[in-house]
């Protein structure tokens, strides 16, 4: 067996029973891995910039991007908090916005490349910290701490986007075929795209008929396969847009950090952009929260 492989799978072993009792969990817990996991991420992303020479806002980001779960946790336990959060985040927003704004003009001279150094700053808090934030209002919208139904409604995109990553890699290597995406992503094939989002369908009759049942919650079949079918294609574009700055840095891993997997940015960018589309689902069309 692929040395690489073991290590993915001796980590995984490990890392998936830690990571479902902490989101049954909720709560405090929940919200400081996922603070700790957009600060790591949102420090990977600034190596990846700092390999073109374009030197971000390290403090002010590291630091925005470790509040964003804390933030979005209390302002949506509190009432208080919510309802100043309500009427104050523009305000804060634009006040965060000049922040960084003020940084770049004492910080950074004009051939220092301000406008990047700014912009990959702006980007890596709303990106690696603001995205996977909506995994803390799919959990909590709805549901106490400690509660199944609201930790497998988090797993459901968790488990999809790992199983379409699964099938993708596996397939890919088996059919072979024309490239998904050359100059983004040279591994990865169209055939292996396919046997991704067939991957992801496959989930979907399992937590349809056996998770979702057990925990109180009555979502159709069909509304699953549909929203694994649009977790299957939108999991990959998180993976080809992390792909792309990688390129761009000419590196294969956003870090050395996890064993067999990379780094954070490597684990979370796919469900960086699954996290938005379920938070949706669940509102607009499941009717949860």
């Amino acid at each position: 067996m692929d040395a690489n492989l073991v290590r993915r799978v001796g980590f995984a072993v490990v890392a998936i029973p830690l990571a479902l009792f902490i989101v049954w969990y909720g709560g405090l817990p929940l919200v400081l891995l996922l603070a700790l996991a957009g600060a790591l991420a949102t420090r990977e992303l600034f190596d990846l910039a700092e390999r073109g020479q374009v030197r971000p806002a390290r403090a002010l980001g590291l630091a925005s991007a470790a509040v964003v779960a804390p933030l979005t946790y209390a302002t949506i336990a509190a009432a208080d908090v919510r309802g100043i959060v309500a009427e104050a985040w523009p305000y804060a927003a634009g006040l965060w916005l000049l922040a960084i704004l003020v940084w770049g003009l004492l910080a950074r001279a004009p051939d220092e490349r301000p406008l990047e150094a700014v912009a990959v700053t702006v980007l890596a808090v709303a990106y690696t910290a603001g995205l996977p934030a909506f995994l803390l209002a799919i959990r909590h919208s709805g549901f106490d701490r400690r509660s199944w139904a609201g930790a497998w409604l988090v797993f459901f995109p968790l488990v999809v986007t790992w199983v379409v990553d699964t099938a993708a890699m596996f397939g890919g290597r088996a059919i072979g075929g024309p490239k998904l995406a050359p100059t983004v992503s040279p591994g990865k094939t169209r055939s292996g795209s396919v046997a991704g989002v067939i991957g992801g369908l496959v989930v979907a009759p399992l937590f349809a008929w056996v998770v979702f049942p057990r925990v109180g919650l009555g979502i159709p079949l069909w509304q699953l396969v549909a929203i694994a079918a649009v977790l299957g294609v939108i999991g990959q574009a998180g993976d080809l847009a992390e792909s792309l700055f990688k390129r761009e840095a000419g590196v294969k891993d956003s870090s050395h950090l996890i064993p067999g997997h990379g780094g954070v940015l490597d684990r979370l960018d796919s469900i960086i952009f699954a996290a938005p589309a379920v938070y949706y689902y669940a509102v607009y069309v499941f009717g949860r929260f």
